[in-house]
């Protein structure tokens, strides 16, 4: 199975990234996960996406705040599936972080999940691993059946 490379700008961003890791390690999914910043550690960040398909990853989530622009560089630099987390900051909301991860250049692509939206992130690259392995895909499905009867549970409670 393929790795999901988790990056994150800052050892901040660990609270909402780790939701991301949760997700994977509960579908079994292998990861790694490094602080890169594509403006203070940009030859680390470059590198890592440069050769991330040859180290056996098949998806990166990169999360940043502010400028936001990782998941944007880490896009640039391979063409595996790149998704971005805008992480919410104090001076803005997290409005600028998802503005400058939505808004890429036509021909890189980077899927973008809500502000803090790590969880998301997580069953985002678990869902395109599984295009290419059945047991992860049947581990989705019963995900699904079981989010399903979980919500009917709580209607059935409610109107009770």
């Amino acid at each position: 199975m393929k790795k999901v490379g988790i990056i994150m700008g800052s050892d901040s961003d660990l609270p909402v990234v780790g939701k991301a890791a949760d997700v994977l390690k509960e579908f079994g999914v292998p990861y790694e996960m490094h602080i890169y910043s594509a403006h203070r550690t940009p030859v680390e960040a470059r590198d890592f996406c440069v050769n991330a398909r040859a180290n056996g990853f098949g998806v990166i989530i990169a999360a940043a705040g502010m400028a936001a622009h990782l998941a944007g560089a880490m896009a640039a630099g391979t063409t595996l599936p790149v998704i971005g987390i805008p992480i919410k900051s104090a001076q803005l909301g997290g409005m600028d972080a998802l503005l400058s991860t939505v808004q890429m250049p036509s021909g890189i692509p980077v899927a973008t999940v809500a502000i803090d939206g790590a969880k998301n992130a997580g069953m985002l690259a678990v869902e395109m691993l599984s295009i290419a392995d059945d047991a992860l895909a049947e581990k989705l499905d019963a995900y699904r059946i079981k989010m399903t009867e979980e919500v009917l549970n709580k209607d059935r409670k409610l109107n009770n």
